[in-house]
């Protein structure tokens, strides 16, 4: 997204400043302005896999709008940087354990008085066939990516029933077309679309709205081994048909998108930020 001119902006409510850098932090900042203006709370977010590289620069966007964040990771040490960054609240914990993942959000309704939206930005990435796939990375593939998606709607739903809210999960463009090597995390993924699918269905008349963004690769540590080599990296660029790789921010940028208020009619939509390469095959 464009970039709009770095500089403080002033909350209506308590006159603490901040930052807000991106169009989409703008829109979500206005929002939550005109309701610290009316004299509405201020809206919170937990933000699962607050550590890596999309869910950090999440947890940078949604506090730099204004909003109250509680950020979940199992690394004490990062989450406490994250947090002398962003000012956002954090909990150590590991997804990949429904009742953590249920303690978490019940915390941050809590310490803050209402839930407003959760993103699960917890994942993995595993490039083998399935004849050299172990059982163990099998199921630790399935843990970390689907296992936790369904923990998060599993909690989150009871809890936004009531006044509405947004579940954010995190697909894959390996999940929507067929990529070599990629077998157990394209199912995994696959796995999530389904799940949002079928809860926004169940969900839909109570308000709470549940999505998928769908990242092609994306530039963070966790896919560091595939883009620090030249060679791979132009292989990797070459797959996409806008010719390069992603950004942590412009996935952050959607997942954000999604969690706003004002989008209240979209649910059930899986969003390919993936540079055309789930759909599109680029002239040659």
């Amino acid at each position: 997204m464009a970039a709009c001119e770095r500089g403080p902006q002033r909350l209506g409510g308590d006159g603490s400043e901040v930052h807000v850098q991106t169009l989409s932090q703008f829109a979500l900042f206005v929002q939550i302005n005109f309701c610290t203006l009316l004299g509405m709370e201020t809206p919170t977010f937990v933000v699962l896999g607050a550590t890596g590289g999309i869910g950090s620069a999440l947890t940078r966007h949604l506090t730099a709008s204004g909003a109250h964040v509680l950020g979940v990771a199992r690394d004490a040490e990062r989450l406490a940087a994250l947090a002398a960054e962003t000012g956002a609240k954090i909990q150590i914990a590991d997804a990949r354990e429904p009742d953590a993942v249920s303690a978490c959000l019940d915390e941050a309704k809590t310490t803050f008085g209402r839930l407003d939206g959760v993103a699960n930005c917890v994942g993995s990435l595993l490039l083998k066939p399935a004849h050299a796939t172990s059982e163990q990375e099998w199921d630790d593939t399935i843990a970390t990516n689907l296992k936790t998606a369904f923990a998060t709607v599993r909690a989150a739903a009871p809890l936004l029933r009531k006044e509405g809210g947004a579940i954010v999960l995190m697909g894959s463009a390996a999940a929507r077309t067929g990529l070599a090597n990629h077998e157990a995390i394209a199912a995994a993924k696959a796995g999530v679309i389904g799940l949002a699918q079928s809860a926004a269905a169940t969900y839909a008349a109570s308000g709470v709205r549940i999505n998928v963004v769908a990242p092609g690769l994306v530039e963070t540590p966790m896919t560091q081994t595939l883009t620090e080599r030249e060679a791979g990296r132009k292989a990797a660029e070459a797959m996409h048909p806008a010719g390069r790789i992603g950004t942590a921010d412009e996935v952050a940028n959607a997942i954000a998108w999604f969690l706003q208020p004002s989008q209240s009619w979209i649910t059930g939509q899986v969003l390919g930020v993936d540079g055309g390469l789930a759909t599109l095959r680029p002239k040659r």
